[in-house]
């Protein structure tokens, strides 16, 4: 089962990165998570973005197409990164990102959302 693991946005990550003795900290744990999430075989793909100031969203209506600059309000909506995991179940991509190390310098969510496969398609 494919699942992407979203680091939900805060106050903080949508300000940008500004390296700190404490954030330093922050990536260097999550280095060492990362790693053995490529140990364990699950790890796919990973990555931080950038604030949603930096961002564009294109809006569809018919033909039609608006782009829309960032910053984009309701920061709690947005994404601030991400993973791409193969795991067995739901369940094993919980007991995973438990052991994350909180991505943000304060109160964080990390939302697990299962990929569509073609089998489910079909």
């Amino acid at each position: 089962m494919r699942v992407m693991v979203l680091v939900k946005a805060t106050e903080d990550s949508e300000k940008g990165f500004v390296p700190t003795p404490e954030n330093m900290d922050m990536l260097e744990a999550m280095g060492r998570f990362n790693d053995e999430l490529a140990k364990a075989g699950i790890l796919r793909a990973a990555d931080g973005l950038t604030p949603s100031s930096q961002g564009k969203r294109v809006a569809f209506d018919g033909a039609g197409r608006m782009v829309i600059d960032g910053p984009f309000a309701e920061t709690k909506e947005l994404v601030a990164g991400f993973w791409l995991w193969e795991v067995k179940d739901m369940e094993e991509a919980v007991a995973w990102v438990k052991r994350c190390p909180n991505p943000m310098p304060g109160p964080s969510e990390i939302e697990i959302r299962p990929l569509y496969e073609m089998d489910d398609l079909l």
